[in-house]
């Protein structure tokens, strides 16, 4: 494979303007048409390419806005109380990075949004609070702190909290942009509040002990009927498998979270998965294709991304882009850090398009 670069080269455009050409594009052009040549070394970039940059939003900086949020508008006023966060060069499409959402979403006790749908699919990892609960098809799952909770695209859903709750934060991620993109994207109210048809966290009882589920059981969906990923199994779980496994040079111990019944990803266009990094790790740099979106679940450190230090401790949301060189430190040599994030890594792996890097 030749590696150069350069488009002056045998197998890259390099037509030179003349009039006669500009004359035969402006033609083309009056047909809704172009020649291939002109644009062809900015459609084919010798590497991926992404528009995003990498950016790091500070929670101390964010949470009053955040709660000040509730005090503006209510859940049926705004349909959903969230402050989102954009990518400075993906406003456009109000991104985070790549084709990927997120935000921080706000619920005091007693309140609770409508239900709704979209092709969009969803997920929450819980950040403040107690009494939180989303109803998912049916089910009503309450969550905690650090747990993931996800909403499949089409699934009719609905937030709150209890009466006797406290305020909740939570970050959401959805894929929005890439389903809009796609131009797919759709959206339905429901009339009313669902009927719970399952006892409350009938799908963790159900599918969240690994490897073992019920016979009677028949999952036909193309998504994870484990709904709710709790953290009081999952960072043991962590724990444990950094006691057995080397460490990875890159990631540390890193887990998915996954459908229980295929192993894959827990939702046909996004995934996440949780990392430890362990007392006093200094990662090693490595590239992917796949944008990335990481909140701080404990913890603190930093990552440099594409050549830019970027601190951050718990509750701090961080992205990096595809492609971009990137590696993660724990600053504490006493304590572990974990970061938690969500991809576009099932439609990259379905696509055939992963690719990766390292130093």
């Amino acid at each position: 494979m030749n590696n150069n670069h350069s488009d002056d080269q045998l197998g890259r455009a390099r037509v030179k303007s003349s009039p006669e050409l500009e004359a035969y594009y402006k033609e083309l052009e009056g047909l809704g048409a172009g020649a291939l040549w002109t644009v062809a070394n900015d459609i084919e970039p010798w590497e991926p390419r992404s528009y995003s940059v990498p950016m790091l939003w500070k929670y101390e900086e964010l949470r009053g806005l955040a709660l000040k949020s509730a005090e503006l508008v209510t859940p049926e006023q705004a349909g959903r109380r969230v402050v989102y966060l954009v990518n400075d060069h993906r406003k456009a499409v109000s991104a985070a990075v790549g084709w990927l959402y997120t935000g921080i979403q706000v619920t005091k006790p007693g309140e609770s949004t409508s239900a709704h749908r979209h092709k969009a699919s969803a997920l929450r990892f819980i950040m403040e609070g107690k009494g939180g609960y989303t109803v998912v098809d049916g089910h009503k799952i309450t969550f905690e702190v650090n747990d993931f909770v996800i909403t499949p695209n089409s699934t009719w859903h609905e937030h709150g909290v209890a009466e006797d709750g406290e305020t909740c934060v939570w970050q959401d991620g959805l894929d929005i942009p890439l389903v809009n993109a796609l131009e797919a994207n759709d959206y339905a109210v429901y009339d009313g509040k669902q009927e719970l048809k399952y006892p409350v966290n009938y799908s963790v009882l159900n599918y969240g002990n690994s490897g073992f589920y019920p016979t009677h059981e028949i999952w036909d969906k193309p998504y994870s009927p484990l709904f709710k990923f709790e953290w009081k199994k999952i960072y043991p779980a962590l724990v444990e498998a950094a006691k057995v496994n080397p460490i990875d040079a890159y990631d540390g111990v890193k887990m998915r979270y996954c459908n229980p019944i295929t192993g894959g990803h827990v939702m046909q266009t996004m995934g996440a998965s949780m990392q430890l990094l362990p007392a006093g790790f200094s990662g090693k740099r490595h590239r992917h294709t796949g944008s990335f979106v990481y909140q701080v679940a404990k913890g603190f450190g930093y990552s440099i991304i594409a050549g830019k230090r970027f601190d951050w401790k718990t509750r701090d949301i961080f992205c990096v882009p595809s492609w971009a060189w990137h590696e993660h430190h724990n600053a504490s040599d006493t304590e572990d850090a974990c970061l938690f994030s969500f991809n576009d890594l099932p439609v990259i792996e379905s696509l055939g398009l992963y690719q990766e890097q390292a130093d």
